[in-house]
């Protein structure tokens, strides 16, 4: 294969699946694409705007061997399209697991979170003058302490357990982009700590965006029907 193609397929092979079983019977998953959609498009908003400030900082950078050469800002498209692909997948497993798990994860929900919140704040702290983790850090504690103000535990526990799950693939993939590498991170920035080839807080990056994709995903339907009640 041609290595430019490299980041492109592994968009395609991160979606494909997910994508096929959206029909499921059990989860019928694309009754939910009117709440998903939008929430995939406020969270592609804010990660690009982010990853483009991140990408002139040149707190990470994007190899051209393994890509196709179009750009949007100094983004790759193929950049563009893993802000859709991965994050589709992991709502996918999200309600999967809210169909075939109930209430799994929910009663360890609240101390899981009344630990991470602080944990969060006291590591992006800690690394305030390196980018990537305090931006990641902080903005995570934060988040996840304003949806548990709003949504209590409700779908925390899903969250965490689709969180782990997640984790699976995400290495399996971030692993692949990071050990060619397509995505190259200056690990001034960073904790300088990786799992396999991962920097330690892509792991928490990927929460980050997760969250807020959830927040408002679970937000949208809850307030249509507030609103019409």
């Amino acid at each position: 294969m041609d290595p430019r193609y490299t980041y492109l397929v592994l968009d395609w092979v991160s979606i494909s699946f997910p994508l096929v079983f959206s029909f499921d019977k059990k989860v019928h998953f694309y009754k939910r694409w009117k709440f998903l959609f939008p929430a995939l498009a406020i969270n592609a908003l804010i990660f690009i705007v982010w990853d483009e400030f991140f990408t002139q900082m040149g707190i990470w950078s994007f190899n051209p061997k393994y890509l196709l050469g179009y750009y949007l800002g100094s983004l790759p498209v193929e950049e563009w399209l893993f802000f859709l692909a991965i994050p589709y997948a992991c709502i996918f497993i999200y309600d999967c697991l809210k169909a075939y798990f109930p209430d799994f994860f929910q009663p360890v929900a609240r101390w899981i979170t009344y630990s991470a919140i602080p944990a969060f704040l006291v590591i992006g702290i800690i690394y305030i003058q390196h980018w990537y983790t305090a931006v990641t850090f902080l903005s995570l504690g934060i988040v996840l302490l304003l949806h548990y103000l709003v949504f209590k535990t409700r779908f925390l526990g899903y969250f965490y357990f689709m969180w782990l799950i997640h984790l699976i693939p995400f290495f399996i993939i971030n692993g692949y982009l990071t050990s060619l590498p397509v995505v190259i991170y200056n690990n001034a920035e960073n904790m300088g700590i990786r799992i396999g080839t991962v920097p330690f807080e892509d792991a928490f990056y990927s929460m980050l965006k997760l969250i807020i994709i959830v927040s408002v995903y679970e937000g949208l339907p809850l307030y249509r029907y507030k609103r019409n009640k």
